[in-house]
């Protein structure tokens, strides 16, 4: 039980905000609390009445449909059936292509995420869409349970609002305002908790729609006062929306996800938040007592959602002038005239079946456990792109990341590869090896120890770096002081402006194949993405988006990251080009006490569950 517990509590999918020493010091702590704890785990419900929906067609009559299919008409030359994207790389662009389409949609909107924080960021946006609802939208919101705790909870209101549905996947039972309540439960039903819904979708109307790596919160627009992601998501606009629809639709329906009215009352809600607004008075260090169970709500502050009616509770919190400011200060994007690029796409996307269901008894029903397969036409599809001939060969894949690996196989030249946690295994790096050995060169930028928010990762990545340089990959780590971040990856034009002393983190997930392939989704190339988690991407075959996504890389490898090379048998890091960096010896900005921790926790982390 103990090596469960202390793996729950250090490395639990993926913290999405960063983790400190003394974070980690307090999950520690959390442990030991929840192997004292008496009685026995609580259960969820098992008569759940889940009303089964379907994305609508696109209407003739949705504003978002008519500015589709002018564009579509106007701008494509590649015939029927291809769809129009447009990589969304920097903060403002992400933002407001997400603000222009809840503004623009009419009939509906469909939201998926693995994590939707309490900050200045996401009480705007929600804001929108409960204005959306009020005005006619029918609003379906999808959101992994893990991070549904604490102040996040309070995102869960949403339910409550007139034409919102919400639903939680995978809900861990426990107390939403007791960590180590939560945290006994997760022990106890250990492997189906660590499994999460890490698919990301923002869809309007079922005709445009963002897809990426991106959750909902200021640490991925650039609002958060300490430590902020470099992310990537794609603005779609077509047919392949479609299917990406579809997608959420298999989530929606799927037993797995739980109405909110059937976990949690509006009025515990509501004393939740007045406790929380008690403790704040207070001095209270809310932060403290959340983060073995939450780590991602560690750099939120307040509140989620919009201004209730009159005479209803208030979310509150620390969130500062600046941060309200500077979320009011991003603007909708124009969807008549930002630069899209027409193309023919696959969408590839886990089954929901990937994460186990619970029985009526609250337990993990193993027959439900069944892989999420790519079927074959999706795959033959994905090869056909791939422009292969190999009519002889019927491929089959268990999951998003099989189906990349796979890929991996029909290069001939390039592979540009971005995965803030990269966790190989052994089928991967040889899949990698056999690249190189037939003249393919293979970049791969990764996090850095210092830069990655969940450094325990950084273990499984660590343990195969000597061994990947040696099979002739070509490994960079992202640089993590903003200060020398200004000209990479095309930030600080249109951005909010840097300030001095944040932490910049890895969070785009990216592939781009020999120059006329890009893949962009929520996935990670790692065991967790692999094994554990449901993903989601979409590959497109253009040169020209390629090119952009190819470009921006480069950029951030050339100035804004470290290449790790192998130098008389010994790592050396080398500083990226002009810049006040010196090359080094060791892990660069991580601190001795961090890298012992890491060397401690090791022999008990293995890389599925990294």
């Amino acid at each position: 039980m103990l090596p469960a517990l202390l793996t729950s509590a250090l490395s639990p999918l993926r913290p999405s905000e960063t983790t400190s020493w003394p974070q980690l010091q307090r999950g520690l702590v959390m442990v030991c609390a929840a192997v004292l704890l008496a009685g026995c785990a609580s259960k969820l419900p098992t008569q759940v009445d889940r009303p089964v929906s379907s994305a609508q067609p696109p209407a003739a009559s949705s504003p978002l449909v008519q500015i589709s299919q002018q564009r579509q008409k106007a701008e494509s030359k590649a015939g029927p059936g291809v769809s129009g994207f447009e990589i969304l790389a920097g903060a403002q662009a992400a933002y407001g292509a997400r603000l222009a389409l809840v503004q623009g949609a009419k009939h509906t909107l469909d939201v998926q995420y693995y994590a939707i924080h309490a900050d200045a960021s996401t009480a705007r946006l929600l804001e929108s869409v409960v204005n959306a609802a009020r005005r006619g939208v029918r609003v379906r919101v999808l959101l992994d349970d893990f991070h549904g705790t604490g102040r996040n909870a309070q995102v869960m209101r949403l339910a409550f609002e007139p034409n919102i549905e919400m639903r939680m996947f995978n809900p861990l039972p426990g107390d939403r305002d007791s960590p180590i309540s939560r945290m006994w439960n997760a022990a106890t039903d250990f492997q189906r908790a660590q499994q999460r819904m890490h698919n990301k979708l923002f869809l309007a109307d079922n005709v445009m729609g963002i897809m990426g790596g991106r959750n909902l919160g200021d640490a991925y627009f650039d609002n958060d006062e300490s430590s902020n992601f470099l992310d990537t998501d794609v603005l779609v606009m077509g047919p392949a929306v479609r299917d990406l629809s579809s997608s959420f639709d298999s989530y929606w329906n799927n037993e797995r996800a739980y109405p909110v009215q059937s976990l949690i009352s509006k009025k515990t809600l509501e004393d939740m938040q007045q406790a929380y607004q008690a403790r704040q008075s207070k001095g209270g260090d809310d932060d403290a007592a959340n983060a073995a169970s939450e780590p991602a709500a560690r750099n939120s502050s307040g509140g989620a959602l919009p201004s209730p009616p009159d005479g209803e509770p208030r979310p509150g919190g620390a969130i500062s002038d600046e941060q309200r400011e500077r979320a009011w200060d991003m603007q909708p994007v124009d969807l008549q005239t930002v630069p899209l690029v027409w193309a023919h796409s696959v969408v590839m996307a886990d089954a929901p079946s990937k994460i186990p269901a619970v029985d009526s008894d609250g337990q993990t029903n193993p027959l439900s456990a069944a892989p999420g397969v790519l079927d074959n036409k999706r795959l033959a599809q994905l090869r056909a792109l791939a422009e292969t001939r190999n009519p002889g060969h019927s491929p089959s894949a268990d999951s998003v990341v099989d189906g990349l690996v796979q890929l991996l196989g029909y290069a001939k030249k390039d592979l540009l590869i971005v995965s803030p946690y990269f966790v190989p295994g052994e089928s991967m790096r040889q899949a990698f090896k056999d690249a190189v050995q037939r003249g393919v060169r293979v970049r791969i930028l990764t996090n850095s120890l210092s830069s990655n928010d969940a450094p325990i990762a950084h273990i499984g990545y660590a343990r195969h770096r000597e061994t990947l340089l040696r099979d002739g990959v070509e490994l960079y780590e992202l640089v993590s002081d903003e200060s020398d971040l200004r000209a990479a990856f095309g930030l600080g034009s249109g951005q909010n402006s840097f300030r001095e002393g944040r932490r910049v983190m890895l969070h785009s997930k990216v592939l781009v194949l020999d120059g006329q392939l890009l893949v962009v989704g929520s996935m990670n190339l790692d065991q967790r993405s692999k094994l554990q988690n449901t993903e989601i991407a979409v590959l497109v075959r253009s040169r020209k988006l390629s090119g952009q996504a190819a470009g921006m890389i480069e950029k951030g490898l050339e100035s804004a990251a470290w290449h790790v090379v192998l130098k008389d048998g010994k790592l050396l890091w080398q500083a990226p080009q002009n810049t006040r960096l010196k090359d080094q010896t060791t892990e660069p900005d991580a601190s001795l006490p961090l890298r012992l921790m890491l060397k401690i926790i090791s022999p008990f982390t293995p890389d599925s569950l990294l």
